[in-house]
């Protein structure tokens, strides 16, 4: 598999961070989060202007080599042309919910973003957005380069050991 441009893709808690990440350091690339581009404030509740992430999201992918994940379908789909690789973490909605429990377990559980992340990440397989199941089926199943679907965190994690014990 040809991990030079790499675009991760799946819900809210599937383990595109951690993934990434991983997959980053291994190959000693860039790993960028979309979260970092689409929100303006780390508490995801500030969009920047559609105009102006999707500037900032294809000056990320004009480099060279690169990690890229995020759960947003329209900036993705710009991306894709200059991927060589598109990874879909395709995991159940209730594990993604069990994981952002986990990730936010320091977080008030009346938390108002925190119960909007939950309810989101729940939500994968009905939201008909760029952000759901069937836009990333759509962009997965129209790449052309080399694609990957994990289903659960044990197919990602036997992944990342895998990729990360060839070199």
């Amino acid at each position: 598999m040809n991990l030079t441009r790499t675009l991760i893709i799946g819900n809210s808690g599937s383990g595109k961070s951690w993934l990434a990440e991983r997959l980053a350091k291994h190959l000693q690339v860039p790993w960028v989060d979309l979260d970092s581009i689409h929100w303006l404030s780390d508490e995801h509740s500030i969009a920047r202007p559609r105009a102006e992430v999707l500037g900032m999201a294809r000056v990320v992918a004009s480099e060279e080599r690169w990690v890229i994940e995020g759960v947003y379908g329209w900036i993705i789909s710009e991306l894709l042309p200059r991927a060589t690789a598109l990874i879909w973490l395709c995991v159940d909605d209730d594990e993604c919910v069990a994981n952002v429990r986990q990730r936010e377990a320091q977080r008030d559980k009346t938390d108002e973003l925190l119960i909007a992340l939950l309810d989101w990440a729940g939500s994968y397989r009905t939201r008909e957005d760029s952000s759901g199941f069937s836009a990333h089926e759509q962009l997965f199943d129209g790449f052309d380069g080399s694609k990957l679907k994990l289903r659960n965190r044990t197919e990602v994690t036997t992944f990342a050991n895998t990729v990360l014990q060839a070199n």
